[in-house]
């Protein structure tokens, strides 16, 4: 059953209009993805280069400690907010929500074009750092003050300033992104699609919105503050303090407050990529076990529940600031509280793929590799939780290890996933599936060559951070040796992505044709008129909503699967 309209849709009349200046959300989410990706195989290079100086030190000239800090600063700001906050809620976000709700496009499709061009300048401001004098900041991917505007510090000048400006101008982009998909999904839905019938990829991606649009200000003002710090000489967060032995002009600013203001944009962002995730995830699981979801409307408020928690427990990134050991005990209870819904959702996959038709695609794959790493980075950060082991593995190679499973890994699983689930509805054309499994393999297993020994060498109290670990006693050869392995490792994963690449551009004109549902789901996305879908989506009727999302396997039925618009026949639900 169908709902009528009548308006005229506006196609796009030329190239620009179609291609460039989009207003099509769908070629939106594709500008957003295609510049996330280029960028992030900066981010990918630059991790190379890191690791070229830990496992094989001294041997590489160019890499001076000023270098070195300066990957790390680009590398870590570019892979969470660039690449990840981009790519889930700018790519998967604009791509899936009017088509998973029914809608013809986003509310404001001018603001979304919008939206994508200042992403894109953005990108290009920070990118600029690497031209200038200087070159990029190297002060770490916190910026932590006074330490990042100081003189002394790799790219204290042109480098901070660029970082800054572009950070506030990705806000702002994410600002005109995040306020379409809130409205989009509460006002635009099409008839019949309540919200307790949205696939939970629309509540992923709505919830993480909302916490971007509360969280990301508190990073705004706080890169607005620093910029008014180094460029007009106020003092909000810089202290009285001597430089290179002279008295700065600076005096009563704060260096704790920006700490603050940054974890509490920081706590949430890692929600802002996890929350995206675990939608994605769940409807990958449920179509490719050919099961409906275990305990959705728990798993709505699970994701609810984490949103709200992500902002009472910032404070646990910064135990060793001089807390109040009050302050210190809330935010370990807190922190141990928000793993509860977490492990909730862990706990609802498990149990749909119990006893599930599973089918072993190369999407499922990447789902079931999202689900073993989140689990074992999350049972790492339950230690880190904890202020009293948390003192010792504070600055170890142990929080780099659970940070990047948490938040490296799993999410970027989740995209390659999402991609491959979602590639033949954006093309028509399926990704090659030799390929595709020579690539998750290869991924998954070179990722945990990397970071499963780096718990080891955090309980070993191998500081993170350090351009070189030579000439110190409590550092034992096999932590010099395992730091080599892991760089071999490193630079085979990085090598690997090659192969997706490749895939991508291959099956653009090479792939199998993949038909209006390869792989016979249920939402709505699968059943436009066209694919690729056309200007507006559903042609000259938008569908309407008859049932949930996840109706695989229903008694009675010859296919095993119902989709959302699906009518049903008596006769049919009377056997």
């Amino acid at each position: 059953m169908e709902q009528d309209v009548d308006h005229d849709m506006h196609e796009p009349s030329s190239f620009f209009t179609k291609y460039v200046w989009s207003q099509d959300h769908k070629v939106i989410a594709i500008q957003y993805s295609v510049i996330a990706i280029l960028v992030g195989i900066v981010a990918l290079v630059l991790s190379g280069l890191m690791r070229l100086q830990l496992g094989f030190p001294g041997s590489f000239d160019f890499i001076d400690p000023s270098a070195y800090y300066q990957f790390v600063t680009m590398h870590g700001m570019i892979m969470v907010i660039y690449l990840l906050t981009a790519i889930f809620l700018g790519g998967f976000g604009n791509y899936l929500i009017p088509l998973m709700v029914g809608a013809r496009d986003m509310v404001f499709s001018f603001v979304n074009m919008l939206s994508v061009w200042f992403y894109l300048l953005a990108v290009i401001v920070l990118l600029s750092s690497f031209f200038v004098p200087g070159g990029p900041t190297g002060a770490g991917w916190t910026l932590y003050p006074p330490q990042a505007i100081l003189p002394g510090t790799p790219g204290s000048d042109w480098g901070i300033i660029l970082m800054l400006v572009s950070l506030a101008i990705f806000i702002v982009a994410a600002t005109m992104g995040g306020l379409n998909y809130v409205t989009t999904v509460l006002q635009a839905r099409t008839k019949g699609m309540t919200l307790m019938r949205m696939p939970l990829t629309v509540w992923g991606i709505f919830m993480a919105t909302v916490l971007a649009l509360l969280a990301f200000p508190a990073l705004f003002v706080s890169a607005v503050m620093m910029l008014f710090d180094k460029t007009l000489g106020t003092s909000f967060f810089m202290p009285a303090i001597l430089s290179m032995g002279q008295q700065l002009d600076h005096e009563g600013g704060s260096p704790i407050l920006f700490q603050h203001l940054f974890w509490f944009f920081g706590h949430p962002e890692v929600y802002i990529v996890a929350l995206p995730a675990f939608g994605i995830v769940s409807d990958l699981i449920s179509v490719h076990a050919r099961k409906n979801i275990f305990g959705y409307r728990l798993m709505v408020w699970a994701i609810i529940m984490i949103g709200v928690m992500s902002f009472v427990v910032w404070a646990h990134h910064m135990y060793i600031s001089g807390m109040n050991p009050y302050f210190g005990y809330f935010f370990a209870t807190t922190t141990l509280i928000i793993a509860v819904p977490t492990a909730i959702k862990v706990y609802n996959w498990v149990l749909t793929i119990w006893h599930g038709n599973i089918r072993l695609t190369v999407p499922m794959l990447f789902a079931l590799g999202f689900v073993s790493t989140f689990t074992i980075g999350g049972l790492t950060g339950l230690f880190l939780g904890n202020v009293v082991v948390d003192l010792p593995l504070s600055d170890t190679y142990f929080v780099v290890a659970h940070f990047h499973m948490v938040m490296g890994v799993s999410p970027i699983l989740v995209v390659f996933g999402g991609i491959y689930h979602w590639y033949p509805k954006m093309s028509g054309k399926m990704l090659h599936t030799g390929l595709g499994k020579l690539h998750f393999w290869g991924t998954f297993l070179g990722t945990y060559m990397i970071y499963f020994p780096m718990h080891y060498l955090g309980v070993l109290g191998v500081p993170r951070r350090y351009f070189a670990y030579e000439n110190y006693d409590f550092i034992p050869d096999s932590a010099k040796d395992l730091n080599a392995m892991i760089s071999v490792m490193a630079i085979f994963v990085a090598l690997v992505q090659l192969i997706f690449l490749y895939n991508l551009v291959w099956s653009l004109f090479k792939g199998k044709p993949a038909g209006d549902n390869p792989w016979e789901a249920t939402s709505l996305e699968w059943q436009t008129e066209t694919t690729p879908p056309g200007h507006g989506n559903w042609g000259k009727h938008i569908p309407i909503c008859h049932r949930w999302a996840y109706d695989y396997s229903v008694p009675g039925y010859e296919q095993d699967f119902l989709p959302q618009n699906f009518v049903e026949d008596k006769k049919a639900g009377e056997l």
